[in-house]
C-alpha cells in the first residue's frame, strides 16, 4: 500500500523484504514501545533527492493518518560526528554557538511555518553545513512533516544536545483540522 501511494505520485520505489530495521528507526521505536507490540516498516532516505523530495514523500503517505498509521522521522537534529570526534567532550557540555544558532532557526521556521525555508536551509540556515555536513540525518523531519500535510501545526516535544553537538531535539506535526471532519 505505501509502495502504490508513492508510485501515483511519481515517485521512486524500490521493496526490500530483506532489509532489517537500522539504528535510525530500531532506538527510538524501543523507547515507544518496549514490547515491541506494533507493526513496523521503515522507509529508506534518498539522500541524493534532498529536502524537497522527502517533503513531497510525506505528502504523499499523509492519507495513510486516516487509516491509523503513525508516521515516524526519525534522525538527528545536528550530526556532526566529526567535530564530536574532534572535540571529544562530555555528555553535558554546553551547546556551542553554532549548534544553538542553527536548533534556534530551525525551530522558528518550523513552528512559524516557514516551510520553504527549511527545505532551503542550506542555504539559509545559519551554520547548516557545521551541523548537517551531509543531509541523511535531517531528511527523515522533512518526511514527517510532509506527512503532517499542508498548514500543520508543529509543536516542540523536547529540546535538549547531548556532547554539546548532537542536538535530541523532538517535534510533533499535527495534521491541520479539516472542516469536513467531525471532531
Amino acid at each position: 500500500a505505501v509502495a502504490a501511494r508513492l508510485q501515483a505520485a511519481g515517485l521512486p520505489v524500490g521493496v526490500d523484504r530483506a532489509r532489517g530495521l537500522d539504528h535510525g528507526a530500531w532506538v527510538p521505536l524501543l523507547l515507544m514501545y518496549p514490547q515491541a507490540d506494533i507493526p513496523v516498516m521503515q522507509l529508506s532516505i534518498q539522500t541524493e533527492q534532498g529536502p524537497a523530495h522527502h517533503l513531497a514523500l510525506g505528502r504523499a503517505l499523509a492519507p495513510l493518518r486516516d487509516e491509523g498509521v503513525l508516521i515516524i522521522g526519525s534522525g538527528s537534529f545536528t550530526h556532526n560526528l566529526g567535530e564530536f570526534r574532534k572535540r571529544r567532550p562530555e555528555i553535558d557540555d554546553p551547546a556551542p554557538s553554532w549548534v544553538v544558532d542553527f536548533a534556534d532557526w530551525v525551530h522558528s521556521a518550523a513552528i512559524e511555518g516557514r516551510i520553504d525555508d527549511l527545505v532551503n536551509y542550506r542555504r539559509l540556515a545559519p551554520h547548516a553545513r557545521d551541523n548537517h555536513p551531509t543531509d541523511e540525518h535531517f531528511l527523515p523531519l522533512f518526511a514527517a512533516l510532509g506527512a503532517a500535510g499542508e498548514n500543520a501545526r508543529v509543536e516542540r516535544l523536547h529540546n535538549s544536545a547531548n556532547y554539546g553537538v548532537l542536538r535530541m531535539d523532538v517535534y510533533a506535526f499535527h495534521a491541520e483540522r479539516r472542516a469536513d471532519v467531525a471532531a
